[in-house]
Order: structure tokens, then C-alpha cells, then sequence
């Protein structure tokens, strides 16, 4: 498979699982950590614009603020950094992600407004969760006053509001329920 080319200013969705479906999270600590890893190594290099951690996946939507490389680099230091933090905590060796991460690029805003309410119902689509109360995802951080390491700002004037990102998420979400209910 050949891998999408990062590009300065360009929008992507980064996700990666663990290597044959193997929890890449046992617990919050482990995905606190992940966050953690995530500011150190890439906040100066990317803009977040929404997230959220499975237990064996992980989704980011993101925005490149410099060249390929550099951020390519920062990539592979930050899963290098929470890979080896994890196998020492959970004492296992070798591969923790499969190899390579995934990216799409994403072509205007319509189909990013789409990936973030996407990314952030991932607790409905695999664990029938409600998105509005899962604490590892970015949706937590738009509907809160506390201080976020995403670009709040600019995601709720993508969708012309806080009212209207909500609505859009909760719309998504009965939509949702209503097909899983019919199947």
C-alpha cells in the first residue's frame, strides 16, 4: 500500500491500530500517557483539530504546520517513545503499532466537519458508548470551558458555533441508533 505524502498546511486522518488487533491502551493511565507523548513530541508541529483512543486504535485529525519530514520524524519518535513506555509497563516485547500509520488527506472543509464527528462517535460505532460522556476524545474538549491542546476556535467556527458542532454530533448520532436499531 502506498502511503499517502504529507504536506506542509495540508489536513490529514492519522490512525494506526495495534499490530494484529492488540490493545495498544489497557487503562486511562495508558492513554493520558499517549496524550502526553503526543504534545511533547508533535504540538509544535501539527495542529490538532480532533481525536479520540480505542482501546486497540487511535484517530487524529490533524493539520501539518511544517515539512513532511520533520513531522514524519516527530511521528515516528512520538509511537517509538509510547511503545517502549508500554512494553516496559506491560512487559511484553516487539512491534506495538502495525508499520506503518495511516493517513488520508482530507479535500475541503465539508469532509473535515464529517471526519471530526466521525472521530469523535468512534465510542458509538465500536462500543455502543455514548460519545458525549468518553473521556478520551476530542469531543470532551469542544464542550468544555477547561483549557485544550486542540484548536477549539477554529473547529467551532468550522462549524459556525458550539450549538451547531453539537447538534451536528448529535445528529450523526441518532442517525446512528436509528440504523443500528432497523438492522
Amino acid at each position: 500500500m502506498k502511503l499517502e505524502v504529507l504536506e506542509k498546511n495540508g489536513c490529514y486522518h492519522i490512525y494506526n491500530r495495534g499490530i494484529n488487533g492488540c490493545l495498544i491502551f489497557q487503562n486511562d493511565e495508558n492513554k493520558n500517557f499517549f496524550l502526553k507523548q503526543l504534545s511533547k513530541y508533535l504540538l509544535d508541529k501539527i495542529s490538532i483539530f480532533g481525536y479520540c483512543l480505542m482501546d486497540n486504535h487511535f484517530h487524529l485529525v490533524i493539520r501539518l504546520n511544517e515539512e513532511e519530514e520533520i513531522v514524519t520524524q516527530a511521528f515516528s519518535n512520538f509511537f517509538n517513545s509510547y511503545a517502549k513506555a508500554f512494553n516496559k509497563e506491560m512487559d511484553r516485547t516487539g512491534s506495538l503499532f502495525e508499520k506503518h500509520f495511516k493517513r488520508i488527506r482530507l479535500n475541503g472543509d465539508d469532509y473535515l466537519k464529517q471526519l471530526i464527528v466521525y472521530v469523535d462517535l468512534n465510542p458509538k460505532h465500536h462500543l455502543d458508548l455514548k460519545f458525549q460522556d468518553y473521556k478520551h476524545s476530542s469531543y470532551q474538549a469542544f464542550i468544555s470551558n477547561k483549557e485544550t491542546k486542540i484548536e477549539k476556535e477554529e473547529v467551532l467556527m468550522l462549524f459556525g458555533g458550539l450549538e451547531n458542532l453539537i447538534f451536528c454530533h448529535n445528529q450523526r448520532n441518532d442517525f446512528l441508533t436509528e440504523k443500528h436499531t432497523f438492522e
